[in-house]
Protein backbone atom coordinates (compact mmCIF):
# COMPACT_ATOMS: atom_id res chain seq x y z
CA UNK A 1 0.00 0.00 0.00
CA UNK A 2 2.96 2.22 0.28
CA UNK A 3 4.62 3.86 -2.60
CA UNK A 4 8.26 3.16 -1.79
CA UNK A 5 9.88 5.77 -3.94
CA UNK A 6 8.04 8.59 -2.32
CA UNK A 7 9.32 10.01 0.97
CA UNK A 8 6.50 12.17 2.08
CA UNK A 9 7.71 15.50 4.21
CA UNK A 10 7.49 15.49 7.55
CA UNK A 11 7.99 19.33 9.29
CA UNK A 12 9.59 18.75 12.24
CA UNK A 13 8.65 21.91 14.04
CA UNK A 14 10.26 23.64 17.06
CA UNK A 15 10.19 26.50 19.01
CA UNK A 16 12.65 28.12 21.74
CA UNK A 17 13.25 25.70 24.29
CA UNK A 18 12.27 22.56 22.27
CA UNK A 19 15.00 19.76 23.02
CA UNK A 20 13.20 16.90 21.03
CA UNK A 21 13.38 17.47 17.28
CA UNK A 22 16.47 15.31 16.30
CA UNK A 23 15.38 12.39 17.96
CA UNK A 24 11.83 12.54 16.36
CA UNK A 25 12.92 13.15 12.95
CA UNK A 26 15.42 10.40 13.20
CA UNK A 27 11.98 8.14 13.77
CA UNK A 28 10.10 9.78 11.07
CA UNK A 29 13.28 9.25 8.39
CA UNK A 30 13.51 5.63 9.52
CA UNK A 31 9.49 5.40 8.95
CA UNK A 32 10.52 6.79 5.42
CA UNK A 33 10.09 10.25 5.43
CA UNK A 34 12.07 13.06 4.65
CA UNK A 35 11.65 15.39 8.13
CA UNK A 36 12.30 19.11 7.35
CA UNK A 37 13.48 21.06 10.17
CA UNK A 38 11.44 24.31 10.72
CA UNK A 39 11.43 26.59 13.23
CA UNK A 40 8.79 28.99 14.26
CA UNK A 41 10.19 31.72 12.75
CA UNK A 42 11.37 29.91 9.51
CA UNK A 43 7.26 30.48 9.24
CA UNK A 44 7.29 33.49 10.38
CA UNK A 45 9.40 34.67 7.20
CA UNK A 46 7.32 31.97 4.89
CA UNK A 47 4.54 30.40 5.81
CA UNK A 48 4.20 29.07 2.69
CA UNK A 49 6.23 26.18 3.79
CA UNK A 50 3.85 24.69 5.07
CA UNK A 51 2.11 23.80 1.80
CA UNK A 52 5.01 21.57 0.81
CA UNK A 53 4.47 19.39 3.64
CA UNK A 54 2.21 16.38 3.92
CA UNK A 55 2.78 15.84 8.11
CA UNK A 56 3.30 17.89 10.90
CA UNK A 57 4.83 16.61 14.04
CA UNK A 58 5.27 19.68 16.94
CA UNK A 59 8.18 18.29 18.95
CA UNK A 60 8.63 18.15 22.85
CA UNK A 61 10.57 20.29 25.03
CA UNK A 62 9.57 23.55 27.17
CA UNK A 63 8.78 26.21 24.63
CA UNK A 64 9.53 29.77 26.11
CA UNK A 65 10.34 28.37 29.07
CA UNK A 66 6.71 27.16 29.90
CA UNK A 67 6.56 31.04 31.48
CA UNK A 68 3.06 31.88 30.01
CA UNK A 69 2.16 28.38 30.96
CA UNK A 70 3.03 24.31 29.03
CA UNK A 71 2.63 25.69 25.11
CA UNK A 72 0.76 28.56 25.84
CA UNK A 73 3.30 31.01 24.30
CA UNK A 74 4.37 28.66 21.39
CA UNK A 75 0.30 28.73 20.07
CA UNK A 76 -0.10 32.25 20.98
CA UNK A 77 2.49 32.85 18.09
CA UNK A 78 0.49 31.11 15.82
CA UNK A 79 -2.96 32.37 16.49
CA UNK A 80 -2.09 35.82 16.87
CA UNK A 81 -0.18 36.07 13.98
CA UNK A 82 -2.59 36.24 10.71
CA UNK A 83 -0.68 35.16 8.30
CA UNK A 84 0.77 31.73 10.34
CA UNK A 85 -2.69 31.15 11.32
CA UNK A 86 -3.72 30.85 8.17
CA UNK A 87 -0.75 28.35 7.22
CA UNK A 88 -1.92 26.07 9.92
CA UNK A 89 -5.58 26.26 9.87
CA UNK A 90 -4.90 25.01 5.90
CA UNK A 91 -2.66 22.44 6.89
CA UNK A 92 -5.33 21.42 9.29
CA UNK A 93 -8.22 21.32 7.24
CA UNK A 94 -6.74 19.12 4.04
CA UNK A 95 -7.84 15.34 3.92
CA UNK A 96 -4.03 14.16 2.58
CA UNK A 97 -2.46 15.60 6.12
CA UNK A 98 -1.26 14.23 9.07
CA UNK A 99 -0.04 15.65 12.59
CA UNK A 100 1.50 14.55 15.81
CA UNK A 101 1.50 16.60 18.94
CA UNK A 102 4.14 15.00 21.50
CA UNK A 103 4.70 16.71 25.27
CA UNK A 104 5.17 19.98 25.08
CA UNK A 105 3.59 19.60 21.38
CA UNK A 106 1.13 17.95 22.67
CA UNK A 107 0.35 21.17 24.65
CA UNK A 108 0.73 23.66 21.91
CA UNK A 109 -1.98 21.61 19.49
CA UNK A 110 -4.37 21.31 22.30
CA UNK A 111 -4.19 25.10 23.02
CA UNK A 112 -4.85 25.54 18.97
CA UNK A 113 -7.92 23.40 19.11
CA UNK A 114 -10.06 26.81 17.69
CA UNK A 115 -8.13 25.72 14.15
CA UNK A 116 -8.51 22.13 14.34
CA UNK A 117 -11.19 20.39 13.13
CA UNK A 118 -12.97 17.86 15.08
CA UNK A 119 -11.25 18.68 18.84
CA UNK A 120 -14.45 20.25 21.21
CA UNK A 121 -13.65 17.26 23.52
CA UNK A 122 -10.32 17.72 23.72
CA UNK A 123 -8.85 18.99 27.17
CA UNK A 124 -6.08 21.70 28.29
CA UNK A 125 -2.60 20.23 30.46
CA UNK A 126 -2.55 21.37 33.36
CA UNK A 127 0.46 21.12 36.60
CA UNK A 128 1.10 17.69 37.78
CA UNK A 129 -0.42 16.76 40.97
CA UNK A 130 2.57 16.43 42.21
CA UNK A 131 3.60 19.97 41.74
CA UNK A 132 7.00 19.05 40.17
CA UNK A 133 8.89 18.05 36.95
CA UNK A 134 8.13 13.91 36.56
CA UNK A 135 10.52 12.84 34.45
CA UNK A 136 10.30 8.34 34.27
CA UNK A 137 9.27 5.39 32.70
CA UNK A 138 5.79 4.87 32.75
CA UNK A 139 3.61 1.91 31.00
CA UNK A 140 0.75 3.16 28.79
CA UNK A 141 -2.08 1.04 27.33
CA UNK A 142 -3.13 1.81 24.03
CA UNK A 143 -6.56 2.23 23.19
CA UNK A 144 -9.03 1.44 20.50
CA UNK A 145 -9.53 5.23 18.64
CA UNK A 146 -9.69 7.09 15.59
CA UNK A 147 -6.13 7.72 15.23
CA UNK A 148 -4.93 6.69 11.96
CA UNK A 149 -1.06 6.70 13.56
CA UNK A 150 -2.51 4.20 16.90
CA UNK A 151 -4.66 2.35 14.59
CA UNK A 152 -3.09 -0.75 14.96
CA UNK A 153 -1.44 -0.97 17.94
CA UNK A 154 -5.20 -1.15 20.54
CA UNK A 155 -4.49 -3.80 22.77
CA UNK A 156 -0.86 -2.84 23.30
CA UNK A 157 0.50 -2.53 27.13
CA UNK A 158 3.88 -0.95 26.45
CA UNK A 159 6.11 1.63 28.30
CA UNK A 160 7.23 4.86 27.00
CA UNK A 161 9.27 7.91 28.11
CA UNK A 162 7.56 10.46 30.13
CA UNK A 163 9.19 14.38 31.20
CA UNK A 164 7.00 16.90 31.65
CA UNK A 165 6.07 19.18 34.77
CA UNK A 166 2.72 19.68 33.11
CA UNK A 167 0.79 16.68 31.68
CA UNK A 168 -2.51 17.23 33.38
CA UNK A 169 -5.17 16.34 31.36
CA UNK A 170 -8.44 18.91 32.51
CA UNK A 171 -11.18 18.57 30.65
CA UNK A 172 -14.12 21.37 30.34
CA UNK A 173 -16.87 19.75 30.32
CA UNK A 174 -18.12 17.02 32.97
CA UNK A 175 -17.99 13.70 32.22
CA UNK A 176 -15.11 15.14 29.44
CA UNK A 177 -12.92 12.28 29.72
CA UNK A 178 -15.41 9.43 29.48
CA UNK A 179 -17.26 11.26 26.81
CA UNK A 180 -13.74 11.27 25.01
CA UNK A 181 -13.81 7.54 25.23
CA UNK A 182 -16.92 7.06 24.25
CA UNK A 183 -16.08 8.91 20.95
CA UNK A 184 -12.85 6.82 20.46
CA UNK A 185 -10.74 10.14 21.28
CA UNK A 186 -8.78 8.53 23.45
CA UNK A 187 -5.86 6.48 22.27
CA UNK A 188 -3.42 6.54 25.20
CA UNK A 189 -4.03 6.09 29.13
CA UNK A 190 -1.29 5.10 32.00
CA UNK A 191 -2.26 1.64 33.35
CA UNK A 192 -0.81 0.74 36.91
CA UNK A 193 0.75 -3.08 37.63
CA UNK A 194 -2.68 -5.08 36.78
CA UNK A 195 -3.63 -3.80 33.60
CA UNK A 196 -6.01 -1.66 34.94
CA UNK A 197 -6.11 2.73 34.54
CA UNK A 198 -3.49 3.96 36.82
CA UNK A 199 -5.53 6.62 39.09
CA UNK A 200 -2.78 6.89 41.38
CA UNK A 201 0.69 8.32 41.31
CA UNK A 202 3.72 6.94 40.19
CA UNK A 203 1.83 5.18 37.75
CA UNK A 204 -0.37 8.38 36.86
CA UNK A 205 2.51 10.47 36.69
CA UNK A 206 0.68 14.11 36.59
CA UNK A 207 -3.09 13.11 37.48
CA UNK A 208 -5.28 13.12 34.77
CA UNK A 209 -8.35 11.53 35.06
CA UNK A 210 -8.72 8.12 33.91
CA UNK A 211 -4.85 7.79 32.92
CA UNK A 212 -6.05 9.73 29.86
CA UNK A 213 -2.42 10.80 27.91
CA UNK A 214 -3.32 10.55 24.30
CA UNK A 215 -6.12 11.75 22.16
CA UNK A 216 -7.03 11.95 18.19
CA UNK A 217 -9.29 14.53 16.77
CA UNK A 218 -12.58 12.84 15.01
CA UNK A 219 -11.03 12.05 11.50
CA UNK A 220 -7.83 10.81 13.32
CA UNK A 221 -6.03 12.58 11.29
CA UNK A 222 -4.46 14.39 14.71
CA UNK A 223 -2.92 12.76 17.06
CA UNK A 224 -1.92 14.69 20.33
CA UNK A 225 -0.06 12.39 23.73
CA UNK A 226 2.27 13.89 26.24
CA UNK A 227 4.40 10.83 26.45
CA UNK A 228 7.72 10.56 24.27
CA UNK A 229 7.20 7.73 21.50
CA UNK A 230 10.61 9.21 19.58
CA UNK A 231 12.93 8.42 23.20
CA UNK A 232 12.00 4.60 22.79
CA UNK A 233 11.60 3.60 19.03
CA UNK A 234 14.85 1.50 19.17
CA UNK A 235 14.96 -1.59 21.09
CA UNK A 236 18.38 -0.46 22.45
CA UNK A 237 16.71 2.33 24.15
CA UNK A 238 15.26 0.18 26.16
CA UNK A 239 16.81 -1.17 29.38
CA UNK A 240 15.88 -4.65 28.81
CA UNK A 241 13.77 -5.79 25.85
CA UNK A 242 12.70 -9.52 24.62
CA UNK A 243 16.11 -10.93 22.36
CA UNK A 244 13.58 -11.20 19.53
CA UNK A 245 12.88 -7.18 18.85
CA UNK A 246 15.77 -6.70 16.31
CA UNK A 247 16.28 -3.47 16.17
CA UNK A 248 13.19 -1.90 16.40
CA UNK A 249 10.78 -1.30 19.38
CA UNK A 250 6.98 -1.28 19.59
CA UNK A 251 6.83 2.37 19.12
CA UNK A 252 8.32 2.24 15.67
CA UNK A 253 4.80 1.33 14.43
CA UNK A 254 3.63 4.80 15.23
CA UNK A 255 5.36 6.04 12.42
CA UNK A 256 5.27 3.71 10.29
CA UNK A 257 1.19 4.00 10.87
CA UNK A 258 1.94 7.50 9.77
CA UNK A 259 3.78 6.57 6.86
CA UNK A 260 1.35 3.51 5.74
CA UNK A 261 -1.35 6.59 6.32
CA UNK A 262 -0.09 8.46 3.55
CA UNK A 263 -0.25 5.96 0.77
Amino acid sequence: LINTGVRPRVAVLREQGVNSHIEMAAAFERAGFEPLDLHTTDLMGDPSRLQDCQALVACGGFSYGDVLGAGQGWARTILFNPALREAFEGFFTRPDTLALGVCNGCQMLSALREIIPGTDLWPDFRANRSRQYEARLSMVEVLPSRSLMLGDMAGSRLPIVVAHGEGRAEFAADGGPRKAMAADLVGLRYIDGRDGPATHYPANPNGSPLGVTGLCNEDGRVTIMMPHPERVFRAIQHSWHPADWGEDGPWMRLFRNARRALG
